[in-house]
């Protein structure tokens, strides 16, 4: 059994701790976080050094804010412990390459990223039938994803350029880009606006991205925002025999809206596909935490290979955000 330690106990901490409940086979032994006291629920509450020092913890969960991620990541790999850390990966494409070269040199270990949207099952079956080549290959994808900010959203740690790195594209947005590489390979040309007009923070608000592959001619168009009133999640994926559009995401509030995949074959005649032609397939469970834990579990067990959420997928997707804010104006 894995004896486990979680760097950051807020709510993604706590949500990994009842995924590996779940998974079993592992087991928490310890937390650090500095807003509680000396214990929670009879796990102590140790220090990050404490964390990465103890002699039982083989596995450390880091759900830290963005400026931690890196140096915590680098200093659990060296010090012999496997890690989940959540996104973002690191600030940039060459910090990423840093912890590239701590994880080289340990083999041994795992390290996994914390990309739950690709372990949605409505992703899932949308990735399925792109690998199938049921519906050939895919022309173009578009995503939107957008929330609001309350006004005590100032005074947290994501509106503080030195703590998150920047604003809604590494917050959020970079989870759709994830999807984008996930589903649709590699992108070599980024184009990008970049803006911070209303909410006025350190950080952007807003985001128009356009990635190309100049060898397939794939686009995918993202808009990642910060000023979306009504909570807002889609991904539409167009192939030359059909289309997918999921629409919604189960998360704890539900204030995407419910989780559902409309999947049509094109027709012969014009328009190629309508609405009644859509089959559509609502998704209530959010399993998509328990996936991951399991993946990075059994990879921890069996030595093989992370597949999904790796380093590699990691450095790509920081090395396109570089690209982003190369555009950004502000």
């Amino acid at each position: 059994m894995n004896k486990v330690g979680i760097i950051g106990y807020g709510k993604m901490g706590q949500i990994r701790h009842h995924a590996i409940g779940e998974v079993g086979n592992a087991q928490v032994i310890a937390i650090s976080e500095p807003t509680i006291g000396a214990e929670y629920n009879s796990i102590p509450n140790l220090t990050h050094e404490e964390i990465i020092s103890h002699e039982e913890i083989d596995t450390i969960i880091i759900c830290t804010p963005n400026l931690y991620n890196k140096p915590l990541t680098i200093k659990a790999l060296k010090a012999g412990k496997n890690v989940f850390c959540e996104k973002p990966p690191a600030f940039t494409g060459e910090e990423m390459e840093e912890v590239r070269k701590v994880e080289e040199a340990n083999p041994q270990l795992r390290l996994m990223y914390g990309f739950n949207h690709r372990h949605h099952d409505s992703i899932m079956d949308m990735k399925k039938i792109i690998d199938s080549g049921e519906y050939g290959k895919i022309l173009w994808m578009r995503g939107r994803y957008g929330k609001s900010v309350t006004p005590d959203y100032f005074n947290e740690w994501r509106a503080k350029k030195e703590l998150s790195g920047g604003g809604i594209v590494i917050d959020q947005g970079i989870h759709m880009l994830d999807l984008f590489l996930h589903l649709g390979g590699n992108f070599d040309t980024v184009k990008a606006e970049v803006s911070n007009l209303y909410w006025n923070l350190e950080v952007e608000d807003n985001a128009f991205v356009i990635l190309k592959n100049s060898e397939t001619g794939l686009v995918a168009n993202l808009h990642s925002t910060m000023t979306q009133w009504r909570h807002l999640f889609s991904i539409e994926v167009f192939l030359e025999k059909g289309y997918m559009v999921m629409n919604g995401l189960i998360t704890s509030s539900m204030s995407y809206g419910e989780e559902v995949l409309s999947i049509a074959k094109n027709r012969s005649t014009a328009p190629a596909a309508t609405w009644k032609d859509e089959v559509k397939t609502q998704y209530t469970d959010n399993n998509s935490w328990r996936y991951e834990m399991e993946h990075f579990f059994n990879a921890i067990r069996t030595g093989d290979k992370i597949t999904i959420g790796s380093s590699e997928d990691a450095l790509k997707l920081m090395k396109i955000i570089d690209k982003i804010y190369e555009q950004k104006e502000f």
